[in-house]
C-alpha cells in the first residue's frame, strides 16, 4: 500500500500555536515523575495506550547515542508524528517551534483516523518495519527514521533530548537570536515563572554538549545564562534532569 503522508503546513502551525498556549498556561507546580507518566504518549486517535503486552510497543532508540543504533543527526532524515490528543506531542511541538527546528524534520499531525488516514497508514508502516507483524498501539509522539522507515523512539523525554542533535546539526540562527532576545526581557520563555515549556526546552538545550563540539550556544549569552539558571532551580525534579 502506498504510504503518502499528509503534511499540511497549516494544520501543523495551528497545532503548534494551540500547544504553545496550553504549555504557557502551566505554572511551576509539581512536574509528573516517571512513576506517574511513562512519556510514551497517547495511542494515536485519542485513546490511552494499553498496558504492555507480549509484543513491545515502546521503542527507545536514540539519535547519536551508541554506535549500534545507526541513528545520527542529518538534515531532513527524521519524521515526527504528533497527535492532537496527546499532551506530550504538544510539548514536543512547542520545543520545535522555540528552537526553530520545524524545517529540520518532517512533522505530521495525526487527527482522527478518518481525517488523516494516509498519515495513520504511514505511521503503521513505520511500526511494522520496526517489529515484524507489529500489532500494538500506534502511539505518538513518534520519531521515525525516513531512511530505514523504522521508529526510532516513541518515548517523549528521549525525543526531547535528541532534538539537540538536530539543533547542533543545523541550528536555525534566527530562532536562536529570537530566543536570546526573548530571554533578555524575561527570565522564562513562558513568562515570569517557570513553566512546562521551560522544563522541556532546558532538557533539549542541556544535551547539546553530547552533539555539539562547536559550542553553538556560546554566541547566545542570555540562553547560556538561562540554561545555568534552570540547572540551579529547586523546582526542577530529578526526572527533568
Amino acid at each position: 500500500m502506498p504510504e503518502t503522508v499528509s503534511r499540511g503546513s497549516s494544520s501543523t502551525d495551528t497545532f503548534t500555536t494551540t500547544a504553545s498556549r496550553a504549555t504557557a498556561s502551566h505554572s511551576s507546580g509539581p512536574h509528573p515523575s516517571a512513576s506517574h507518566s511513562s512519556g510514551c504518549g497517547t495511542a494515536a486517535g485519542g485513546t490511552p495506550a494499553p498496558a504492555p503486552a507480549a509484543r513491545p510497543h515502546r521503542f527507545r532508540g536514540r539519535i547519536g547515542v551508541g554506535l549500534a543504533g545507526g541513528f545520527y543527526p542529518a538534515p531532513h532524515r527524521y519524521q515526527l508524528y504528533l497527535s492532537e490528543a496527546c499532551p506530550y506531542s504538544g510539548r514536543v511541538a512547542v520545543v520545535l517551534d522555540l528552537l526553530g527546528l520545524t524545517g529540520s524534520l518532517t512533522t505530521t499531525v495525526l487527527k482522527l483516523p478518518a481525517e488523516t488516514p494516509e498519515a495513520f497508514a504511514s505511521l503503521r508502516g513505520a511500526y511494522e518495519a520496526t517489529w515484524h507483524h507489529y500489532d500494538g498501539p500506534l502511539t505518538a509522539p513518534a520519531l521515525c527514521d525516513r531512511w530505514s522507515g523504522r521508529v526510532v523512539s516513541n518515548h517523549a523525554p528521549d525525543i526531547l533530548r535528541d532534538l539537540a542533535g538536530l539543533l547542533a546539526d543545523g541550528a536555525c540562527a534566527s530562532a536562536l537570536d529570537r530566543l536570546d532576545r526573548q530571554l533578555a526581557r524575561r527570565p522564562y520563555v513562558s513568562g515570569d515563572e517557570l513553566g512546562t515549556a521551560d522544563r522541556d526546552l532546558w532538557v533539549t538545550l542541556t544535551h547539546l554538549d553530547h552533539f555539539d563540539a562547536a559550542g553553538t550556544l556560546a554566541a547566545y549569552r542570555h540562553i547560556e545564562e538561562y540554561v545555568r539558571r534552570l540547572g540551579d532551580h529547586p523546582d526542577l525534579s530529578v526526572d527533568d534532569r
